[in-house]
């Protein structure tokens, strides 16, 4: 049985309504990625990052998985064997879609780091005005629980496991620009997993595809999950 690692990015959300990270214009939901994305901007001005992503949570909690996100917790739950669902977003759509082989190497926005006891709470509210950590009382303490720029994604041993063990790795809705995500695909080629690519339009890692289909995920996944699992 075919061992799969796959990969999701904001193209597998945005159909759902949520904004892809940077839109045409660099900008994040009308910010600069440097001003709410990384330590230093929340270390200047920990409101202004707060209230983004307390926007962001919000707004996470007026939208629901779509057709792709259903495929992959169908396949999930059926496919008897190795999965791993890496994905590169913040949203909960892949859970609340049903899938439960997830891995969120960018952290997740439904989750609080607390700075002081370095414990992590699911967290639906807002970040401000600053409430106590829960694990240790501290107030003022809680972030959210995202990677930024200049920060170390989250599991990368055990994704480089499962890559390096992997027959098949299939890449969805990435702008392959990103690293370490984009290199996944050339770890996957190294030990001879065959590799395919669903996105809008071809990737920037496109060339290290087996094959690359175009389209929204909302179309592609759901026909591609349904050939797997005739097999």
């Amino acid at each position: 049985m075919e061992r799969i690692v796959i990969l999701t990015g904001a193209g597998i959300s945005a159909e759902s309504g949520l904004a892809t990270f940077r839109g045409p214009d660099g900008l994040w939901e009308g910010h600069r990625v440097e001003d709410v994305a990384t330590p230093q901007a929340f270390a200047r001005d920990p409101e202004l990052v707060q209230r983004f992503y307390d926007a962001r949570r919000a707004r996470l909690a007026e939208v629901e998985p779509n057709a792709a996100h259903r495929a992959l917790a169908r396949l999930d739950a059926e496919w008897p064997g190795a999965l791993l669902i890496v994905t590169q977003n913040v949203d909960d759509l892949h859970e609340r879609a049903g899938a439960r082989r997830v891995l969120h190497m960018h952290g997740e926005l439904n989750s609080a780091w607390c700075r002081a006891c370095d414990a992590r709470h699911p967290w639906e509210a807002e970040l401000l005005p600053e409430p106590p950590c829960p694990s240790c009382g501290e107030a003022g303490t809680l972030r959210p629980d995202i990677v930024w720029f200049g920060e170390m994604p989250y599991a990368m041993d055990r994704i480089d496991d499962a890559l390096r063990a992997c027959d098949l790795f299939v890449s969805i809705g990435t702008s392959g620009a990103v690293y370490p995500a984009a290199g996944f695909v050339q770890t996957a080629r190294y030990v001879g997993a065959r590799t395919l690519e669903m996105n809008l339009e071809p990737s920037l890692g496109s060339v290290w595809f087996d094959e690359v289909r175009t389209g929204p995920a909302s179309a592609l996944v759901p026909a591609w999950v349904e050939e797997m699992l005739r097999r």
